[in-house]
């Protein structure tokens, strides 16, 4: 049974959309996601009261518990782009019959094994295919597309690099 945009709940977006238009500084904060080591290559993560797993594949020295976390980041586009995509239609009065996302990352292990500091680590490209069934105009659809890809903090992250700091702290 397919589920519907119309259950995002409009009110508190665009209460909150309202709210960062006529004072920026309300729009501004921070995500935080702790990891934690478990065994060999597992970790845990929480973020907020929410806990996702990680791991290896077994060819890479994991147990393959848990999904790697290449396969999160693209999780990650996929999940936000969907958000998206709902979020717009919903906005638009659209719905859908089904929706899904499938987001595919190339990569050579050469740059994780460390044999060719001229090959990345991470992925070459990262593709991604909308699969939408609804009975909107194909050019409201495109339109949603757009929106949702423009708007996706994820996608704009990944396509344009946040940047990153570190630090070590030894206890």
């Amino acid at each position: 049974m397919p589920g519907s945009c119309t259950t995002i709940d409009l009110g508190a977006f665009n209460g909150t959309r309202e709210v960062v238009r006529t004072d920026p500084e309300a729009g501004k904060g921070a995500f935080v996601a702790v990891t934690h080591w478990e065994d060999g290559a597992r970790a845990r993560t929480t973020a907020r009261s929410f806990a996702i797993d990680t791991d290896e594949p077994a060819p890479l020295g994991g147990s393959d518990k848990a999904a790697d976390p290449m396969e999160l980041l693209l999780a990650s586009l996929g999940t936000c782009l969907t958000i998206g995509w709902a979020t717009q239609a919903a906005r638009r009065g659209v719905d859908f019959e089904d929706l899904r996302i499938e987001v595919r990352g190339e990569y050579d292990l050469r740059g994780y094994l460390d044999l060719d500091e001229a090959v990345r680590p991470g992925f070459d490209r990262i593709d991604y295919t909308v699969h939408v069934d609804s009975g909107a105009d194909p050019a409201l659809l495109e339109e949603i597309g757009h929106v949702a890809e423009r708007s996706s903090p994820m996608y704009d992250n990944i396509a344009n690099g946040a940047a990153i700091r570190s630090e070590v702290v030894l206890t």
